[in-house]
């Protein structure tokens, strides 16, 4: 394969990796198309405590076939005819292992763990991105789907 294919398909490899990578939001603000125009159950309580943790990131396997097309494709040009098979069949197996762990890292995001104590006294915990602060003290409203996706918003 020559350079230059060899170039364009690792753009276009690279390109589908990073694009189906991206990890669905875990915002409080946003909404996919499915929530859109549907009833939501809606609470009111006050923010008990707030703890800052780490969502994981995809494992969608998109990473994984990525990087052992790239791997597959750098490996080939170790060697000639056996040699240059097993340069492929190790570049991928490398490139998948590192797609997969670089899709991870790169679509983990920080987080908090929002406890609530709701205005009948009962008390919950929802885990959303970190992308508002909340603090002790905070009146809010804790949005929960009926596939029990949940979510807290100010008041």
């Amino acid at each position: 394969m020559s350079m230059k294919k060899m170039t364009v398909t690792a753009l276009v490899l690279a390109s589908a990796l990073v694009a189906g990578g991206c990890a669905s939001s875990m915002s409080g603000e946003v909404y996919s198309r499915g929530q859109a125009r549907e009833a939501q159950d809606v609470r009111l309580g006050y923010v008990e405590s707030v703890r800052s943790v780490l969502i994981e990131g995809t494992k969608s396997g998109v990473g994984t076939l990525g990087g052992a097309a790239l791997g597959g494709i750098a490996g080939s040009n170790i060697g000639k005819g056996k040699g240059q098979v097993a340069g492929a069949v190790g570049g991928a197996i490398v490139g998948g292992l590192a797609g997969s762990a670089i899709e991870e890292n790169v679509t983990r995001q920080p987080g908090l763990e929002i406890t609530v104590r709701l205005d009948g006294g009962r008390m919950l915990a929802v885990t959303q991105a970190a992308d508002e602060s909340f603090r002790p003290g905070d009146r809010v409203r804790v949005l929960t789907s009926y596939d029990g996706t949940a979510r807290v918003a100010h008041y």
